[in-house]
């Protein structure tokens, strides 16, 4: 998934290389997730594989690594799983939840509007 050009600092520099490893040598072009998407439509590990057509949608898959715990930083292979973009999608999907509710927030208050919370 592309990097916001915010989130970009975040990265080591190796990020590039770190990304080709985890999804060509360590998962051989194949989705990695084994469920923790929540999905429901695949039991065991994911069937996609990077540049064929996905499994239900037949759309291009474009196989990515998922920070299982949302942390950019931590680059451990233990932390980094590759994920085909629907799983990475459905994995993160709290999150972006979370981060979209904290950006809205943040963009009233910037504006001057008060919440009713606050009053």
């Amino acid at each position: 998934m592309p990097i916001r050009p915010e989130n970009r600092h975040r990265y080591p520099a190796d990020w590039p290389d770190i990304s080709r490893r985890i999804r060509f040598e360590r998962a051989a072009g194949r989705c990695e997730c084994l469920g923790e998407c929540a999905r429901g439509t695949h039991t065991g590990r994911c069937p996609n594989i990077n540049s064929l057509p996905a499994y239900g949608t037949g759309s291009k898959v474009v196989l990515t690594v998922a920070h299982l715990d949302h942390t950019p930083e931590n680059c451990n292979p233990a932390n980094l799983r590759a994920m085909c973009q629907g799983c990475h999608l459905h994995y993160d999907r709290e999150h972006h939840r979370q981060t979209a509710a904290a950006t809205r927030r943040a963009a009233v208050e910037a504006a001057g509007q008060l919440t009713l919370g606050s009053l």
